[in-house]
C-alpha cells in the first residue's frame, strides 16, 4: 500500500503535533505516523507545570489536547513503525507492515528512549513516583526524599536540581567511580541534602498501590540489602534517540542524535529533525514545539513558496 502527502511527520509527541498544525494551517497534507499513543514524553510525565499559561495539568490531557488541536486543520493521523527512509524526488517512509508513505519532505520526530532499571516495579510506576524529568517532575516531591539513579552528569546535576524542593536527595552509584565532571561532582558532594551511596544498585521499586513508596537497594560485594524509604525516583542512566531508521543516512551525530541547522533541516535536503531526536542541550515541551514550528515553516516555505 502506498500513500502520498506534502509532509510526513514521524512521531507524534509535541514537536510532531505542534508541526502538523502548522503546516495543515498553510496548506500541506499532511501526515504524522506514530507507532504508539499520541504525546511523547508527555504520556509519562504526572503533571506539566511549566508549560506556559497552564499552572498544572495532566500530563497525558495536555497531550490529548495537542493531539486534537494537531488533527483539527486536516492532518491525518496514521498508525506504523517505521522501518526506513528512501531519499529521492519524493522520500519514501517504510513501514514494517509494508505500508509506504511518499511526500517531497520528511520531519523526525521520534524522541528518545529512557534506558530501563529492569527491576521489579518499575514499569508500572512510571508516572507514579518515577520520573525521567526532574525539571518536569520536581517540585511535585517538595519536602520528600527522592533517589537519583546514576554516576554521570545528568544524573548529578538533577540531584543537585531536585535539592531545591526535596528534603534529601539519595544518589545511587553502581561504581565508587564518578563519570561526571570534577565540578560537577564537587557540588554534589558539598550539598549537605545529598548522600551519595556507592557500590550499589536498585533492585526494587516499592509502592503502596498508588505511589513508589521505597527502594530496595543491594550491595553486590557484601550482599546486603537497603531499602530507602523514598517516594520518588528518577533513573539517570542514560537515553538513546530513535533512530535506527536513519543510520543509512548521513544525519546521525556519534551518539545517533540528529544533526540539524537553525531551519531544523539535515544535510539531506528537506529532511528535517525536531524535539528530543536532535542534538541539542535543553530537552523539553517547550523547546519540541519550537522545533515543530521553525521546520513545518520551513518545509511550507520551501514547498509552495518557491
Amino acid at each position: 500500500m502506498k500513500k502520498e502527502y506534502d509532509f510526513i511527520i514521524i512521531g507524534a509527541g509535541p514537536a510532531g503535533m505542534t508541526a502538523a498544525i502548522y503546516a495543515s494551517r498553510a496548506g500541506l497534507h499532511t501526515a504524522m505516523i506514530e507507532s504508539g499513543a499520541p504525546g511523547g514524553k508527555l504520556l509519562k510525565t504526572n503533571e506539566i507545570s511549566n508549560w506556559p499559561g497552564i499552572q498544572k495539568e495532566p500530563g497525558t490531557q495536555l497531550a490529548m489536547d495537542m493531539f486534537e488541536h494537531s488533527t483539527s486543520f486536516g492532518a491525518v493521523y496514521e498508525y506504523g513503525r517505521v522501518k526506513e527512509i528512501i531519499d529521492g524526488e519524493k522520500k519514501q517512509v517504510i513501514c514494517e507492515d509494508g505500508t509506504i508513505f511518499e511526500a517531497p519532505a520528511v520531519l523526525v520526530a521520534t524522541g528518545t528512549r529512557e534506558r530501563l532499571l529492569n527491576i521489579p516495579g518499575e514499569k508500572e510506576n512510571i508516572g507514579r513516583g518515577i520520573s525521567y524529568c526532574a525539571v518536569c517532575d520536581g517540585a511535585f516531591f517538595r519536602g520528600q526524599k527522592v533517589a537519583v539513579i546514576g554516576g554521570g552528569n545528568s544524573a548529578l546535576e538533577e540531584a543537585v536540581y531536585l535539592t531545591q524542593f526535596a528534603e534529601k536527595v539519595y544518589i545511587i552509584m553502581r561504581r565508587d567511580v564518578f563519570r561526571a565532571d570534577k565540578i560537577v561532582v564537587d557540588e554534589a558532594k558539598k550539598n549537605p541534602k545529598i548522600q551519595i551511596i556507592q557500590k550499589a544498585v536498585p533492585a526494587e521499586i516499592l509502592d503502596d498501590g498508588q505511589h513508589v513508596s521505597g527502594l530496595r537497594i543491594s550491595y553486590p560485594e557484601d550482599k546486603r540489602e537497603e531499602i530507602l524509604p523514598v517516594s520518588g525516583i528518577f533513573p539517570y542512566i542514560g537515553a538513546d534517540p530513535v533512530t535506527d531508521f536513519l543510520k543509512n543516512m548521513d544525519v546521525l551525530d556519534s551518539h545517533g542524535y540528529m544533526k540539524v541547522n537553525n531551519s531544523m533541516e539535515t544535510s539531506v535536503s528537506l529532511l528535517y529533525g525536531a524535539g528530543d531526536v536532535c542534538s541539542k542541550v535543553l530537552r523539553q515541551v517547550v523547546t519540541a514545539v519550537n522545533d515543530g514550528a521553525v521546520a513545518a515553516q520551513d518545509v511550507f516555505h520551501k514547498l509552495k513558496l518557491s
